[in-house]
């Protein structure tokens, strides 16, 4: 697909609508991150309160947990089909009222679950309901908020403006370490393992109820606006001349392949972020033998490396393509990957230089994850963008996300081999490469529409 900004309906209004806009679209997406870094800090913690019935071992525990893990991801898709439906529809507001709602009353739930000791085997089976409820509300998350950041965007900002969704990325994630290590700090082992781990689920529902103001507050957004307003003319010309003249929209198949090719220019980002950013610290706990301390470190310092780009990265890509900048990313990881590994199993190497590599690890992600949503976004027209989008985005990391924690312990546990997640996350980049070869420069896009609105602007002076 991949129409042109002028024809796909991405627009700009006022500045203070702008930015209201840029931070409703990018609250619900760090509370949503944050909850998935914290399920992904406390997976051993949570293996043993609700995945380890008596008998069990270890590592049996934590391949179910990562699989509930999976599954939430997999409900992703779910989710972007049906709020994306709706928000293509009735607007993006109202449904990212609803997804913040849902989003907040799961994550806070988890909480207070009763854990395996004291509810036995329907223990889990809570706790997989929970998440199913979070993976839809995520599902639904990402195509309204790119939608709502990209379509209030300035004209030629929207990489930064999306890139704003990739940063929350990173701050959610870094929030959930930080918690997580704070609690380790201040709580002992035993503590942390029998209530500390709730705290961080609890603390969702006061930023999830300052994320609900900020999106009562919010405006739809002018592209929507301009649609319903043409959906309002055609019905009224119908009912006049009684032609039908129902909303073009794209062919299916168009809008399939579409998604199809935004997964695949994405999966990189979805696979090497999540090998990067959130399995790291079991990784390095199970298989290199790091403390609980020594593997948050690491992750602090790969997601400081992924915030640190992410903004560069969008507004970079405003100026010379999408494409160059997500190409670079994507082979730097497939050629990367492995020797920074090696780097940390290395035993002679020293903490300083195990930093730099997790550090470099992460900034390198951050330049897939700052152009990316603009990318989406700019790939499908307004009738479609919520939903094209959300399913491209939430498929890619269902796949290759959700699954990233299974298939990387069940493939170490069954090869023996430490490099696994260096294999994973170099495969998956260099897939992405190749759909990335394949996307068409957005460049002239953004200059035609800055020349628009000048003249938008001289007609108004005269």
């Amino acid at each position: 697909m991949g129409a042109p900004a002028h024809r796909a309906g991405l627009g700009t209004d006022r500045p203070g609508r702008s930015r209201r806009a840029l931070v409703a679209g990018s609250v619900g997406n760090f509370i949503e991150w944050y909850e998935f870094g914290v399920y992904g800090y406390f997976a051993t913690v949570v293996a043993a309160r609700f995945f380890t019935p008596e008998g069990g071992s270890e590592a049996e525990a934590l391949v179910r947990t990562y699989a509930s893990f999976a599954l939430a991801f997999f409900f992703r898709p779910v989710g972007a089909a049906l709020f994306g439906r709706l928000g293509d529809r009735i607007g993006r507001r109202p449904v990212l009222i609803l997804v913040i709602v849902l989003m907040t009353a799961a994550t806070t739930l988890i909480g207070v679950l009763p854990t395996y000791a004291t509810a036995g085997a329907l223990a889990p089976w809570l706790l997989t309901l929970l998440r199913v409820v979070q993976g839809l509300s995520a599902g639904g998350e990402f195509g309204g908020a790119v939608s709502v950041m990209t379509e209030f965007a300035p004209p030629g900002r929207r990489g930064l403006y999306g890139a704003w969704q990739s940063f929350t990325v990173a701050l959610g994630l870094l929030g959930g370490a930080g918690a997580a290590a704070l609690l380790a700090t201040l709580l002992t082992g035993a503590q942390l393992n029998s209530w500390g781990w709730r705290l961080p689920f609890l603390l969702t529902l006061p930023m999830g109820l300052g994320a609900l103001w900020l999106r009562l507050r919010l405006d739809e957004t002018p592209s929507f606006q301009a649609l319903q307003a043409g959906r309002s003319l055609r019905a009224h010309e119908e009912r006049a001349d009684g032609e039908d003249r129902r909303p073009v929209r794209p062919p299916a198949r168009e809008v399939a392949r579409a998604i199809a090719l935004g997964a695949g220019r994405v999966m990189g980002w979805a696979a090497a972020g999540y090998t990067f950013l959130v399995v790291l610290p079991s990784y390095l706990q199970s298989s290199l033998n790091a403390t609980f301390q020594q593997a948050l470190v690491a992750t602090v310092l790969a997601n400081l490396g992924f915030a640190a780009t992410i903004i560069p990265a969008g507004l970079l890509s405003d100026r010379i393509g999408r494409r160059p900048v997500m190409l670079t990313g994507a082979l730097l990881v497939t050629v990367l990957a492995v020797p920074l590994l090696n780097l940390l199993q290395d035993g002679g190497t020293s903490t300083a230089l195990k930093g730099a590599a997790v550090f470099v690890a992460g900034a390198i992600v951050g330049l897939m994850a700052g152009p990316g949503p603009a990318m989406l976004s700019e790939m499908f027209p307004t009738s479609v963008r919520y939903t094209g989008l959300g399913l491209a985005y939430a498929l890619s990391n269902a796949v290759f996300s959700g699954c990233a924690g299974l298939i990387i312990t069940e493939t170490i546990e069954r090869t023996g081999s430490v490099d696994i997640p260096a294999y994973y996350a170099a495969a998956t980049c260099a897939v992405s490469a190749l759909a990335l070869l394949t996307l068409r420069e957005t460049r002239a896009d953004a200059g035609a529409e800055r020349v628009r609105e000048r003249n938008k602007q001289a007609e108004r002076g005269s």
